[in-house]
């Protein structure tokens, strides 16, 4: 099992619904595991000409996710849930339906043609980080440290959305789940990274 972060984004049509729907479809993939997810953030949109107000603002929010997917599976599977919100890919960093990225897969390091883990870019992108670290505020992002840590010095210029976390999950990314402490009493009362 790897604990796998994915990013969710969406500029067009009901973002809000959109993305809830797209983490329930998310935490329903064979072979996947929802633990924690975020409420939505909202931002000026990013392009590759940098921000952009003229533009539909973002919801972004992050779903934690633990995982016996390849990373390629996991990725192939996400893209399946972007197809199936009308996701098409005509421009880079254009308006979408829905973006879902995957931002770490445990302490992973990967660069293949079709995916780059960590994010070459999370950590100098508050939509990413300031969700994510509401999901899990622990979280890491491996060769560059506490996520809390980054948000803070890149300083957060996202807008909370007053709605619900994207998936019910009442306890957090990085505390262990119940039946893991009652059964090992080495773990009881500890708090595990992701």
């Amino acid at each position: 099992m790897t604990r796998a972060v994915v990013a969710l984004g969406a500029n067009l049509g009901d973002r809000g619904s959109t993305l809830r729907a797209a983490a329930a479809a998310v935490a329903a993939i064979p072979g996947v595991t929802a633990v924690g997810s975020s409420h939505e953030v909202e931002s000026v949109a990013l392009t590759l000409d940098g921000l952009d107000t003229s533009k539909p603002r973002y919801r972004n929010a992050v779903v934690v996710l633990d995982t016996v997917l390849a990373p390629q599976e996991l990725l192939d599977a996400l893209h399946v849930v972007e197809d199936t919100h009308g996701r098409t890919r005509e421009v880079r960093w254009g308006d979408r339906t829905l973006d879902l990225d995957v931002i770490t897969y445990g302490d992973e390091r990967i660069d293949t043609e079709t995916l780059t883990v960590p994010h070459p870019r999370a950590h100098e992108r508050a939509f990413v980080l300031a969700p994510w670290l509401d999901a899990d505020p622990d979280a890491v992002l491996p060769g560059a440290g506490p996520v809390a840590d980054l948000l803070a010095a890149l300083g957060d210029d996202t807008d909370r959305v007053d709605e619900p976390r994207l998936l019910d999950d009442p306890t957090r990314a990085s505390r262990p789940d119940v039946t893991e402490a009652e059964t090992d009493p080495t773990t009881a009362g500890t708090e595990h990274a992701p």
